[in-house]
């Protein structure tokens, strides 16, 4: 934390993980943002967080002193070797600690370490209804490519799904 008391960011450790899936479990009972409808225990985010580094991607979390605020990380998009330049990302900040910048400086990072790896597209998957996160893609330089109707459901309502893309780099060969 610096002297400002401006959240830092740095990679998840194990000690993170309850606040993980504090927020993960939030998003689900609250939000449309996860289209789970079943919480999550520590071990659960336990597994993923050890898929994620066993795979060589981030679990990146920012702080505020030992409190977790929000947590970021990017995946494998679909299992086909064709697609192994490509990722998809997932943001979630805390609620209470929202429109303080900590998903763009998730965000930030995120690019960052996509592009260190190769990574040549980061995809976002994001509820059609969801204005700051589609606001926040398109700040970061991200375009709208399609938007899949009536593809998920939640809460007793269709919902429709955005999908956004960032090109990381300029390569015009893998």
């Amino acid at each position: 934390m610096d002297a400002a008391g401006r959240a830092e960011l740095r990679e998840a450790r194990e000690g993170d993980l309850p606040a993980i899936r504090d927020i993960y479990n939030h998003a689900v009972a609250h939000s449309t943002a996860i289209w789970n409808e079943v919480l999550v225990d520590v071990e659960n985010r336990r597994a993923w967080w050890q898929a994620r580094r066993a795979s060589g991607y981030p679990v990146l979390v920012a702080v505020r002193g030992e409190t977790v605020l929000g947590y970021a990380s990017f995946g494998d998009w679909r299992a086909f070797d064709g697609f192994r330049g490509t990722v998809e990302h997932s943001v979630y900040v805390a609620e209470g600690a929202q429109g303080q910048g900590l998903g763009r400086a998730l965000m930030t990072a995120l690019i960052a370490r996509a592009r260190a790896i190769g990574k040549h597209v980061m995809v976002g998957g994001i509820e059609s209804g969801n204005a700051g996160s589609l606001a926040l893609h398109r700040a970061m330089g991200f375009r709208e490519v399609g938007r899949h109707r009536e593809v998920g459901q939640k809460f007793g309502r269709w919902l429709d799904l955005t999908f956004m893309e960032l090109v990381l780099d300029d390569r015009p060969r893998p």
